[in-house]
């Protein structure tokens, strides 16, 4: 099994800045993509950033500029660094792994979420 956990949601005000992370654990041999995804109330579930192996990186055009990912592969871990966050960034984060299982299967992992709140 392999689980996602992540951390660094919070309120801050409009200008301000906010760090996510996200851990996998479990039997994992390697991760391939690595995503951050965000929902906010009545709105589809919508691509924030992404992140390959190689380290390429894709952005949402609402968030380019002013959101950073990155990855440590030592920690299995994505960052998601959050400059200049405006209420519409206001949801709940997910963060999205395509891992390879030790067992040499891929899966797709998703984490609980985490609520980013910004106030104007």
């Amino acid at each position: 099994q392999v689980q996602l956990v992540e951390s660094g949601g919070g309120l801050v005000q409009a200008g301000g800045s906010l760090r996510l992370s996200c851990a996998a654990s479990g039997s994992i041999f390697s991760i391939e993509g690595m995503g951050w995804y965000r929902q906010a109330p009545g709105k589809q579930r919508e691509l924030v950033a992404t992140i390959t192996s190689g380290g390429n990186t894709n952005y949402g055009d609402s968030v380019k500029g002013r959101f950073t990912i990155s990855r440590d592969n030592t920690r299995n871990t994505a960052y998601l660094q959050m400059n200049s966050l405006k209420p519409e960034d206001t949801a709940v984060y997910y963060c999205n792994f395509e891992v390879q299982l030790s067992s040499g299967s891929f899966n797709r992992r998703w984490g609980q979420g985490t609520q980013v709140t910004v106030s104007s």
